[in-house]
Formats: structure tokens, C-alpha cells, sequence
């Protein structure tokens, strides 16, 4: 059966899909966007065939697929596509599936269902990825707060940024939540440093304990 752990943000463009490639990458897995908008640049399912080092197969198609770089609500509304929740069931693979979704939690599929919806119906562990810079208390308490409420398993928070310790403490300490660890950026970014960066960098043992 497959185990799933999702990845979402606390915003748009916070680095969860490095993490995700990094994170798919270490654990051999199975990586999967199910609902990706905007294609004039680089997808985010290409940047994880990329970066993750996984063979082809392993990153799975999107279910929808929107031109318009907006939320998937109103993307899949220009392009005259109704986004059905019930189509974003899980497949069934022999290994570790790596689940990304769109932004932040918030982020509305259709006018009556938002990605945190789906990801209470699916029940599995998420990890929350969270920039270090100003803003980032707020942002993933608040975060923390909403995935509690609808009862979804939290792993815990990836921070990606320059380290930010004060404020990695503050959000450990409030959230009661773990910290997995520290992405930096990296330039250049490549399959090669994205995995250095994750060795170094995260204590995966709760991810691959399934705590």
C-alpha cells in the first residue's frame, strides 16, 4: 500500500518544491502534483524529474493541468475546467509518495473546496515548509493552527531560508511542533546539492518512522 506524506506551504513560492524533490530523492519514493497551474514556465512536477534524481516513472502526471500561473480555482475557471475533488484519489504504489500541494493550505480547488479540505479527507502526515524570513512566525502558526483544527497529522516544519534561529525556536516552541530541519538555498542548485543540502541539513527519522 502506498505511504503518502504531503507537502504544503505556508505561501506561494516559500521552496516546498525543492524540499519535495530533495525529500522524494532520499527516500526513493514516488513523487506526484495532482493539480499544477501555470505552464509557460518550468512545471513543478519537471523541476522534481530534475532535481530529484528519480527515474522517469517515478514522478507521477497531474490530474489537472491550468495555463494561467493563478490559483487552481480561477486558472481552471479561465480555462473552462471544472476541478472535482473526488478525481484527486490517491494511487496505489509499492513505496513512498511524496504529495505537493498548491500554496498555501488555503488555496481554494473550486469554488467550494480548498487543498486543506482534501488533505483532512486524506488523513495523511503532512510536513509544513516554512520561509525563515520576516513574516514566518505568524504565517506557520496560523499554519499549525488550521491543520490541527481538522485533526491532520503534522510531521513537522521544514524552514528553508538562511538560518533564522530565533525564529525557527519561537515557532517550535509555540507550535509544539518538531523541527525537521533547514533548507538553505543553494546556488547552484542541482540534483547533487539539493541532496548534500538534505543529508546535511534534516533529521528525516520521523518522516521514515512514519511518526
Amino acid at each position: 500500500m502506498t505511504r503518502g506524506i504531503v507537502i504544503t506551504g505556508t505561501d506561494t513560492g516559500v521552496g516546498k518544491t525543492v524540499f519535495s524533490a530533495g525529500l522524494a530523492g532520499m527516500l526513493d519514493g514516488f513523487y506526484w502534483k495532482p493539480v499544477q497551474s501555470g505552464l509557460d514556465e518550468e512545471t513543478d512536477s519537471e523541476v522534481v524529474a530534475r532535481l530529484s534524481g528519480l527515474p522517469a516513472g517515478r514522478v507521477l502526471p497531474e490530474v489537472y493541468r491550468m495555463r494561467m500561473p493563478l490559483s487552481p480555482h480561477r486558472s481552471a475557471e479561465i480555462d473552462g475546467v471544472a476541478i472535482e475533488a473526488a478525481k484527486l484519489s490517491l494511487p496505489d504504489l509499492p513505496g513512498s509518495l511524496i504529495i505537493e500541494g498548491a500554496g498555501g493550505l488555503m488555496v481554494p480547488l473550486n469554488r467550494q473546496t480548498k487543498f486543506i479540505d482534501i488533505f483532512a479527507q486524506w488523513q495523511l502526515p503532512v510536513i509544513l515548509c516554512a520561509r525563515t524570513a520576516l513574516g514566518t512566525i505568524n504565517h506557520t502558526l496560523l499554519s499549525i493552527e488550521a491543520l490541527r483544527a481538522r485533526s491532520i497529522p503534522l510531521l513537522g516544519v521544514a524552514f528553508i531560508g538562511e538560518e533564522m534561529a530565533d525564529s525557527q525556536r519561537t515557532i517550535a516552541e509555540f507550535g509544539n511542533v518538531r523541527q525537521l530541519g533547514r533548507l538553505p538555498y543553494l546556488d547552484p542548485l542541482t540534483s547533487e546539492t539539493l541532496r548534500e543540502a538534505m543529508v546535511a541539513g534534516f533529521d528525516l527519522s520521523p518522516v521514515a518512522g512514519g511518526q
